[in-house]
């Protein structure tokens, strides 16, 4: 097994089910209080019966999530998704995830556990 299959193992127990399977993992930075997991969508562009010439144009900015601590480290997954050009029409298209709880900026999961946890999404501490 090679190390980068190793960390696709790893990364598959502790990331949100539906990061792996659109994104790829292309940097993780590491300090004494934050591991920062950098994911950017892979080159696979919208699925459309009325679209048929798409042009990658490169990524939208960085959406930052908030995820479960890992070894009393915060955990922020750093996400950029891609945006592609219409051809024929000379729009911008996106793919749609739902990485998030809806008005948060918690992985769904990390935001259903805080709310089970203490009843509320905390803005401020360690949790925040």
């Amino acid at each position: 097994m090679t190390s980068y299959d190793t960390l696709l193992v790893l990364a598959r127990l502790i990331l949100p089910v539906e990061l792996l399977d659109c994104f790829d993992i292309v940097e993780i930075e590491n300090d004494a209080e934050m591991l920062t997991i950098h994911l950017d969508e892979q080159n696979l562009p919208p699925l459309s019966p009325t679209v048929h010439s798409l042009e990658s144009k490169g990524f939208l900015p960085a959406v930052y999530i908030r995820d479960f601590p890992i070894r009393d480290r915060k955990v922020t997954l750093c996400v950029r998704r891609r945006k592609w050009l219409n051809k024929e029409t000379g729009s911008i298209i996106c793919n749609t995830f739902e990485l998030t709880a809806q008005g948060t900026r918690h992985s769904k999961e990390f935001a259903s556990f805080l709310k089970g946890l203490l009843g509320e999404i905390p803005d401020y501490g360690p949790l925040s």
